[in-house]
């Protein structure tokens, strides 16, 4: 089960509001869903969690490149809502490498070619540009909410319900608990 909130700053502090990612495709997708929660360019928060597997932060300073802070990589890259936060920027993979890959044919050499993954990912790199190389743990800006209270050793550690421990920490619980 997975629960998406948006959080937008406000001179009047924080504003929650339940959304739906139902027709969120992309980051962008995201980014532009979050910009329409403020309309003064304030700065918005997107928190994604799937019960006890991972959770996500997406945060908006108006019209900045979204920052990405995701608590488990592996657990997301099964979710549909994963998908979306984990660029190929974000893993750190070159997106040319992997439309490379997808365009040889391979007949017969899957073998060597499966070994060299298994190389690169016990080297701890993200290997071979292929789906299956995400690594296990958390992957982003964790310091994406050191400015607001929240600081980079403080999320690496949050667990389960993170979403609430993030809003408590920025003063925002019970307009959360408001939309949950």
């Amino acid at each position: 089960m997975y629960f998406a909130a948006l959080l937008a700053r406000t001179e009047d502090g924080w504003e929650a509001s339940d959304t739906e990612l139902d027709d969120v495709e992309t980051l962008s997708d995201l980014a532009e869903l979050a910009r329409e929660a403020s309309p003064d360019d304030d700065t918005v928060l997107v928190l994604i969690e799937q019960e006890d597997s991972w959770f996500g932060v997406v945060r908006i300073d108006g019209e900045e490149d979204p920052r990405i802070f995701v608590s488990d990589a592996a657990a997301a890259a099964r979710s549909s809502y994963g998908e979306i936060l984990l660029t190929d920027e974000l893993l750190g993979r070159d997106p040319d490498d992997q439309d490379d890959l997808d365009a040889l044919d391979l007949d017969g050499t899957e073998d060597g070619e499966e070994e060299e993954d298994e190389d690169d990912s016990a080297a701890g790199t993200v290997g071979g540009g292929s789906a299956e190389a995400v690594p296990h743990g958390p992957v982003g800006d964790a310091g994406i909410l050191d400015d607001l209270g929240v600081g980079e050793k403080e999320l690496r550690s949050l667990s389960s319900d993170a979403v609430t421990e993030i809003a408590d920490a920025l003063g925002a619980s019970e307009v959360l608990e408001t939309v949950r």
